[in-house]
C-alpha cells in the first residue's frame, strides 16, 4: 500500500476475533468520533491485562539490549503560568525564565515529531503477519519498522534532549469507530492532558493534546520499567 491516507497499519478486524495474547497493534488514519472524558493516565494495569504479556516481553527485551538508568514514579510536571508583576507592573524575571523555559522545551518536542513524521515516510516497514515490537537497536539495525518500532526513536530523541523518564512514556491508544490501535509517544508536560506524538502521523499530525483528540482512547502507558492502565475518570460528579 502506498504512503497516502493509510501509511501505517493492517485494520484490527482479524486481531478483534483473535485470543487476548495475540494483540496486534494497528496504526490508522484519522476519523472522528466525538466523546469526553477524563482519564488517568497511570493507574495499576489488573491482573489480566491482555496487553500485560506483550508490554513485559518488549521491556525484557530492552532493558537488556541498553543500559540501566536511574528511573523515578511518574509525577506532573509543573507549567509556569502564573500572572503575577511586580509592583511596578513588570513581568518579574523568574516568571520569565519559566515561560522561556515552558516555550523552548515545546519548539524542540515540536521538532522531534516534524522529523520523525517526515522520516517515517522513508523508513516505515510493516511487520507482515507477525506482530513483533522491536526494541530501538533492532529498529537501527533494520533501518526502520512500523509504528511501535518507530515510536522509539521519539522516546529516546526526547529523553537525550533532556526530557526526563517521569515525563516522556510509550502509548497505545485505540480508536473505538473502527477498532484499530496504534503506538504513539506521550509527554506529560500535565499529568492529565499528554502531548501526543505519533511517529507516522497516521494518527495525527503535529504534537496536540491527547483532549484534542476525541475520537481516540488512551490504552497503556508504558517505559522500560514501568506499566500503566489508563483508566476513564468522570468529571461529572458534583460533591
Amino acid at each position: 500500500m502506498g504512503w497516502g491516507m493509510s501509511p501505517c497499519f493492517r485494520r484490527l478486524r482479524g486481531c478483534l476475533l483473535a485470543p487476548a495474547a495475540a494483540l496486534v497493534l494497528c496504526c490508522v488514519t484519522a476519523s472522528g468520533l466525538a466523546a469526553e472524558h477524563a482519564f488517568d493516565y497511570f493507574a495499576p494495569p489488573g491482573p489480566h491485562d491482555p496487553w500485560s504479556p506483550k508490554i513485559a516481553g518488549w521491556q525484557s527485551r530492552e532493558r537488556h539490549a541498553t543500559p540501566e538508568t536511574e528511573t523515578h514514579s511518574p509525577a506532573s510536571v509543573s507549567v509556569a503560568g502564573s500572572d503575577a508583576r511586580a509592583p511596578d507592573g513588570s513581568v518579574p524575571l523568574r516568571q520569565k525564565f519559566d515561560a522561556f523555559r515552558v516555550e523552548e522545551r515545546r519548539s524542540l518536542a515540536r521538532r522531534v515529531a516534524a522529523w520523525i513524521q517526515t522520516e517515517a515516510r522513508l523508513h516505515y516497514f510493516p511487520d507482515g503477519r507477525a506482530d513483533h515490537w522491536a526494541t530501538l537497536e533492532e529498529t537501527l539495525e533494520r533501518g526502520g519498522d512500523d509504528c511501535d518500532g518507530l515510536e522509539l526513536l521519539v522516546n529516546q530523541a526526547l529523553r537525550d534532549l533532556g526530557f526526563s523518564q517521569d515525563e516522556v512514556f510509550r502509548a497505545i491508544v485505540y480508536r473505538p469507530s473502527d477498532g484499530q490501535h496504534h503506538m504513539v509517544t506521550f509527554w506529560f508536560e500535565e499529568r492529565n492532558d499528554p502531548w501526543v506524538i505519533d511517529p507516522t502521523g497516521a494518527m495525527t499530525a503535529g504534537m496536540p493534546r491527547m483532549s484534542d483528540l476525541p475520537e481516540w482512547r488512551p490504552l497503556k502507558v508504558f517505559s522500560e520499567q514501568r506499566e500503566f492502565t489508563v483508566r476513564a475518570v468522570r468529571t461529572d460528579l458534583r460533591p
